[in-house]
């Protein structure tokens, strides 16, 4: 079994290397890691050995996110903005759509007033087009994901300024 500073040393090392996808399986435990825009998420999956039930739940750990980009003094860095109240989630995994066809004007930008019912994105799912609502009042104040990116279950979209 392999203790937690080695699972470490390893996700260190994945972490700097060119490998997108690593995995590793040694007596009845598996590691399993995948590189996704300079972070890793690790999966541990341990069984009993005297156990011949499935296999216990997956813990994911990610790791902070690595600045990619070399030579970048911190006042050149985009300064996250604080001036929000309420941040717009994706209750699903999916791919996120700023607009309902590529030709068509985004829903929302910086700088949009919405309220409760505003739409303001689609996530894509198995072929369904999901429209997401504001469910507040305010004004964007910050876009946060990229027209076409893949999105996680409870990625924030949006940053909103209640009004």
């Amino acid at each position: 079994m392999l203790q937690v500073d080695e699972i470490r040393e390893i996700i260190q090392m994945v972490d700097k290397s060119s490998l997108t996808e690593f995995s590793y399986e040694a007596n009845g435990a598996v590691i399993a890691m995948k590189k996704n825009t300079g972070s890793v998420t690790t999966t541990v999956q341990l069984q009993s050995q005297a156990a011949a039930k499935p296999q216990a739940p997956a813990v994911q750990e990610p790791e902070p996110e690595v600045n990619t980009q070399p030579n970048i003094k911190a006042e050149e860095m985009p300064q996250a903005s604080a001036d929000y109240d309420y941040e717009i989630v994706s209750p699903m995994v999916g791919t996120f759509y700023t607009s309902s066809s590529p030709d068509s004007d985004p829903f929302v930008t910086k700088g949009s007033t919405v309220d409760t019912n505003t739409v303001v994105c689609i996530v894509e799912a198995m072929k369904l087009f999901n429209e997401i609502e504001a469910e507040t009042n305010g004004e964007i104040v910050e876009v946060l994901a990229e027209n076409g990116e893949l999105v996680e279950y409870g990625q924030p979209l949006f940053r909103v300024k209640k009004k």
